[in-house]
């Protein structure tokens, strides 16, 4: 059995807001952080209760405006209906593109893949992510391919949580590139 160990402080934001895709955030923030990541969960205000689809909570540990990516390793946008909201927030889509230009981490798993989409950071580059989204990533240049996971450079996406063992297997692959 391999088990991979983050990096000495490796920080990964993740986003949050009503209506996530509740195995979406879970699965791969306990899976970073049994790894050794800092996981900051990041809503629109701190402190916050945000209840997932299937009625799980999760408590913004910071708000979206006082992040900075500067600060973190990557980030990753989980799906659910919330991904179509925060992709209208332009600090989120500010924060995508950062991090997409650094050639930093940037997770898209199902519907979270709406806000890559929106910050224009998929031109060009191999993606999956939920069927109901096809359409939009084929729209935004990304080149669509049905499969559990799809790493292109550090771009990480999947499809649905049943494809999370690999979307993490992904995700740590970009920020453990050595091994």
């Amino acid at each position: 059995m391999t088990i991979t160990t983050l990096p000495e402080g490796c920080r990964i934001l993740m986003f949050v807001g009503d209506d996530y895709e509740d195995l979406e955030l879970w699965y791969p923030k306990l899976r970073m952080i049994e790894a050794g990541g800092h996981v900051v969960v990041a809503g629109p205000k701190a402190g916050q209760n945000y209840t997932g689809k299937n009625g799980y909570p999760c408590v913004a540990d910071a708000a979206i405006a006082d992040m900075e990516s500067a600060d973190f390793h990557g980030v990753l946008c989980p799906g659910g209906w919330m991904p179509d909201k925060l992709r209208r927030d332009p600090k989120v889509l500010f924060l995508i593109r950062e991090f997409a230009d650094a050639g930093k981490l940037v997770a898209a798993i199902c519907h979270g893949g709406w806000m890559p989409i929106s910050a224009n950071v998929y031109r060009g580059v191999k993606v999956t992510g939920s069927p109901g989204i096809k359409d939009d990533l084929v729209n935004a240049g990304a080149i669509f391919e049905d499969a559990p996971v799809v790493v292109d450079r550090h771009f990480v996406s999947s499809r649905k949580p049943d494809d999370l063992p690999d979307f993490c297997r992904g995700m740590l692959q970009v920020l453990c590139p050595a091994g």
